[in-house]
Formats: C-alpha cells, sequence, structure tokens
C-alpha cells in the first residue's frame, strides 16, 4: 500500500487521532531527551553560544525532507495528497516574528513550552497560559483582526512552484544550506563560547 495511508483509506479518522497522540507524545519525548525543556538551552540560540536546537531541528527537517523526496520518486508517498497549509504571506510573517519575540525572551515557543510543563518547570506552566490568554483574546478580536489575518493569500503553494525549479533542485539547495548552517553553527559556539553561564 501507498502513502498517505490515511488519504488512501488504510485507517478511519479515529485511527488517525490515536496515531497523531503517539506520535506528539513521541516527539515530545524527543524533544526533552533533547534538552529542549530547558528555556536557558533554547534561549542560548539567541546568544550564540549552544546551537543544539538549531542543528537538531534543521537536522529533522532534511531527514524529513529527503525521506519524503525519495519515497516519493520510487513511488511509495504521493506528494500530491500531502497536505499543504495555506500561505498568507503577510500576517504569516508577521505571527513569526511575534513568535521569535516571544521565544527571544522566554526561551520557549508553543511546543517546547508544552514539553517544559509536562517536565514540571513553572516556566513552562507559565507559557501555557500565556498560550491559552492568547488564543483567547485573539478569538475576541478576530472580527477586528481578520482582514489581516486572511490578507495577501497565495494558497497552498510550495517553493518548486514558487520559484518554477524541480523538487529535486530545491531538495539539494536546502541540503546545501543545512551544511552550510552546521558549519556556520560550529564556528558560532566557539566565537561566542564566552558567554556560556557558568553554571550550564
Amino acid at each position: 500500500m501507498n502513502a498517505p495511508f490515511f488519504k488512501f483509506g488504510a485507517f478511519n479518522e479515529e485511527i488517525s487521532l490515536v496515531i497523531a497522540v503517539l506520535i506528539g507524545v513521541g516527539f515530545g519525548f524527543f524533544l526533552e531527551r533533547a534538552g529542549f525543556g530547558n528555556g536557558r538551552k533554547l534561549a542560548a540560540q539567541f546568544y550564540g553560544y549552544d546551537l543544539t536546537v538549531f542543528k537538531v531541528m534543521f537536522s529533522a527537517i532534511v531527514t524529513a525532507m529527503l525521506g519524503l523526496f525519495y519515497l516519493s520518486w520510487i513511488g511509495y508517498v504521493d506528494l500530491s495528497l500531502v497536505y499543504v497549509s495555506p500561505t498568507y504571506l503577510v500576517p504569516q510573517i508577521l505571527g513569526g516574528l511575534l513568535l521569535g519575540v516571544g521565544f527571544a525572551i522566554g526561551g520557549y515557543c508553543p511546543g517546547t513550552s508544552c514539553v517544559s510543563a509536562a517536565t514540571g518547570r513553572y516556566d513552562g506552566f507559565v507559557y501555557l497560559i500565556g498560550i491559552v490568554f492568547g488564543i483567547f483574546v485573539f478569538g475576541e478580536m478576530f472580527s477586528i483582526m481578520e482582514s489581516l489575518y486572511s490578507a495577501t493569500p497565495m494558497g497552498s503553494i510550495t517553493l518548486p512552484q514558487l520559484f518554477g525549479v524541480s523538487y529535486g533542485m530545491i531538495v539539494m539547495l536546502v541540503v546545501f544550506m543545512a551544511v552550510g548552517g552546521f558549519i556556520f553553527a560550529a564556528w558560532a559556539e566557539k566565537k561566542f563560547a564566552h558567554l556560556r553561564p557558568e553554571e550550564q
């Protein structure tokens, strides 16, 4: 049977939710084991002396990308059935900047704050409360922000479609970007090692 399994009817919606929970628990476990439940380790990205988060996440992205590309190439995955979120350029850029500011200030993104809270860290719980509060405020203000929310729609577009090049070319460029990023990360960690707190 070919993938994606849900699209081809290998299991129903209820089973897909169970699988999603199991994947989420597994993802959270490995995030915690990588140290991503520690706000100091996450905030270290912005000081340059510990780029573990960058390296782990970029490795995961490249692994998933290569896996999908080659599974599609051998005919095992139908990429046309893989869901791609619609792009709304301006609001998503603004949202990314807002998330980045919060990440830099407190050291957590939504996912890592859940990992932190699950391990009993108080700052993780504070972030989760902030997330719930933010969702509530967004819901109450949606009518005011609706025009911004749906601004600059580009549809479910991918980089190969946007730049008019093959998937293979994008895959190759991202791999080169990753290699360059890892070289830069190694240089930065040496360059800014003096900023590392003594207790770490």
